[in-house]
């Protein structure tokens, strides 16, 4: 019997602790941000039967527009892990070797190896600023690879891959696994802070490029269970409906329609959180310049999340345990990287999800936890933030 393996980031679906500064969403839109009251009496018109199998033609459309591709290209799916399952399953028979790199997403590790996929792990480190090195890469490319799977921006690092990146390892592929798939996670993409561009998806590189994304991160909505996926090989599409179709049939009428709602508005909707989540951002990095005797970190290049490191140097496997310990206390919660494959001194810290007092607040909980982790005090953290900024 195939079986998901567990992992302890199924908490972030239950009960939340005072501070969560574990998830990597930005705050949650509600209806009321979408409709007004003449409007959200379009709701009441609206089949809840089936829809198309390919999903619905004006919300692809809508999709395409921001990724520079026809509608064609589009196949809605529930959610951004729907697309990545059925991308495994179509590409991926039992034992066919796949190339991906940790630390991941582990729910996207996990997809590949449910259908059986030999998966090969380049390492990210910390060290390298979770950089991908394309000579890693040569090294776990072969004739029998199927499919490549990467993210960028990076869960949980929020690092991105640039293009140029992107184009040498397809070089690579074509000389090695001709017949392979690149498939890019972009799901952050669009969380870009304040007035930093927002970079251009790698679907229009090739046409062996698979792009999947959802509403989940960018656009606060994750509740609606909406993604995509992008492709502009049609055999590969055809493949995608038909398994969609055999998986769930269609989406929600509803949620589509909802979805069309949150992208029409999109541009208004993402300029809002680009300042929330520069705000954040700001804050973080003068937390770790207060914490920098006992933190270290990468700063992430969109998204609204980060890796942060207790300094080796000062946390020993004893003084880790603390500090886990005391978050708890602080009713602080923070993702650990081993949920992702990472070292156990590494952090996932989302600044996106809390108002900024709550995530000042939040901050000063994990200062005191490290002095109390560490010092064996809960004395007043001299790393304190005081600004709102």
């Amino acid at each position: 019997m195939a079986k998901f393996p567990a992992n302890n980031i199924m908490s972030l679906v239950a009960a939340s602790p005072r501070y969560d500064l574990a998830e990597s969403v930005g705050p949650d839109l509600h209806l009321g941000d979408l409709f007004d009251a003449d409007a959200l009496q379009d709701l009441s018109q609206i089949a809840l039967g089936y829809g198309t199998a390919e999903g619905d033609q004006q919300l692809r459309q809508v999709i395409a527009e921001g990724h520079a591709v026809d509608a064609d290209d589009v196949v809605v799916t529930v959610g951004g892990m729907h697309a990545l399952f059925l991308t495994a399953f179509i590409l991926c028979e039992h034992g066919d070797k796949v190339v991906t790199t940790a630390p991941l997403f582990p729910l996207a590790c996990n997809a590949l190896e449910a259908v059986g996929a030999d998966v090969h792990t380049a390492r990210l480190s910390f060290d390298r600023g979770y950089r991908l090195n394309l000579s890693d890469m040569i090294q776990a490319l072969s004739a029998q690879t199927k499919l490549v799977s990467l993210a960028s921006p990076q869960n949980p690092s929020g690092v991105a891959i640039p293009l140029q990146t992107l184009r040498e390892l397809l070089a690579l592929m074509a000389d090695r696994c001709p017949a392979a798939y690149l498939l890019v996670d972009e799901t952050f993409r669009e969380a870009a802070y304040g007035t930093d561009p927002i970079a251009a998806s790698a679907v229009g590189l090739s046409s062996k490029v698979i792009s999947i994304a959802s509403l989940s991160k960018c656009h606060g909505a994750p509740g609606l269970r909406l993604g995509w996926a992008i492709t502009r090989d049609r055999d590969l599409r055809a493949q995608l409906v038909l398994s969609k179709f055999n998986t769930v049939i269609s989406c929600s009428a509803l949620d589509e329609a909802l979805a069309l709602r949150v992208l029409q508005q999109r541009d208004r909707i993402i300029d809002d959180r680009r300042v929330h989540l520069a705000a954040g951002l700001a804050k973080t990095a003068s937390w770790v310049q207060h914490n920098a005797t006992f933190v270290e970190w990468i700063r992430p290049d969109a998204g609204a999340l980060c890796c942060i490191r207790l300094r080796p140097s000062v946390f020993d496997a004893a003084a880790v345990t603390r500090f886990q310990t005391a978050l708890t206390e602080a009713r602080v919660r923070l993702a650990d990287g081993t949920w992702f494959g990472d070292e156990t001194h590494v952090f996932r810290l989302g600044f996106g999800l809390l108002t900024m007092p709550d995530l000042e607040r939040a901050l000063n909980g994990v200062s005191a936890a490290l002095r109390r982790s560490v010092c064996g005090t809960t004395a007043e953290p001299r790393g304190r933030i005081v600004s709102a900024a």
